[in-house]
């Protein structure tokens, strides 16, 4: 018989399995950094080269001696931190009134709300540019703030995980004295950790990776996030490939650590999110 407390080890034949899937989608991340340390002329060649001759850093000086880069780059880095912000208050604020407060419509308001999520981008960028327009926020950073200042992502995924913490917490806290909020931000938060680093990392590579509304918002190139500057820069200067693959890696690498230092609690959270619906 297995002793239940010898720690199970993990199955063999899952790492068979794994570890070719694991390979297949490192290869393209393991391209792009061999790449941005290539010379044009090594890029270029044909067959491709697969792997460089030498260390040539000439794309990444290129890219760190364009003016407009480094603004670019914090631009992103401001959007994306306020998005993430945001996106943690209201969402948990939302979340927290779903999972726990009973009002008139409150069903009926999580069907809506939960309806928008399949609304494709496409049908609502027009009116949410039109309101950009009449906000004056049109060419400026605001512009592509406030429509993400809160998702109906955030907010379903902090009710299923409020759902699944026992109300015996809170109701000791009500005892006391305490109101909503000071439950909400005392004791519930802290044990929340997970849901806020899930949302955390998956609003902060919606908010980094968003292409398509900076290319409607923004004109002025002053105003560029880095994956809009980076397009304009790859398209002016498509024969400097060591530079383009240069600007993507250092555009993918704040994705990269913000998930590797997320990645246990984001675990935790798909799989603790899903036990009350």
């Amino acid at each position: 018989m297995n002793d239940p407390t010898t720690p199970r080890r993990p199955s063999l034949g899952w790492h068979l399995l794994l570890a070719p899937l694991a390979l297949a989608f490192a290869l393209p991340l393991v391209w792009l950094l061999l790449s941005s340390v290539m010379s044009d002329a090594e890029i270029n060649r044909f067959p491709p080269a697969l792997w460089p001759d030498g260390i040539d850093l000439s794309g990444y000086r290129y890219v760190m001696g364009n003016a407009l880069f480094p603004r670019w780059f914090a631009n992103s880095l401001i959007v994306a931190v306020v998005s993430v912000a945001s996106n943690l208050l209201f969402g948990a604020l939302g979340g927290y009134a779903f999972a726990r407060m009973r009002f008139g419509g409150s069903r009926l308001l999580l069907a809506l709300m939960l309806a928008t999520m399949v609304v494709p981008f496409q049908l609502t960028m027009i009116p949410t540019f039109l309101v950009m327009k009449w906000l004056g926020l049109i060419d400026t950073l605001g512009a592509l703030i406030v429509p993400s200042l809160v998702t109906p992502f955030a907010v379903f995924l902090f009710r299923q995980f409020f759902l699944s913490l026992p109300r015996e917490i809170e109701e000791a806290a009500w005892i006391d004295g305490c109101s909503r909020l000071r439950v909400l931000f005392s004791i519930v938060l802290p044990l929340a950790r997970p849901a806020l680093a899930t949302v955390a990392v998956l609003t902060f590579l919606t908010a980094w990776n968003d292409l398509s509304w900076p290319l409607i918002a923004i004109n002025h190139d002053t105003m560029y996030t880095l994956q809009l500057g980076l397009t304009t820069f790859q398209g002016q200067h498509h024969t400097k490939w060591s530079a383009v693959m240069a600007g993507n890696v250092i555009t993918v690498l704040p994705v990269l650590v913000a998930f590797l230092l997320a990645q246990r609690t984001f675990i935790q959270s798909l799989t603790s999110s899903g036990i009350k619906g």
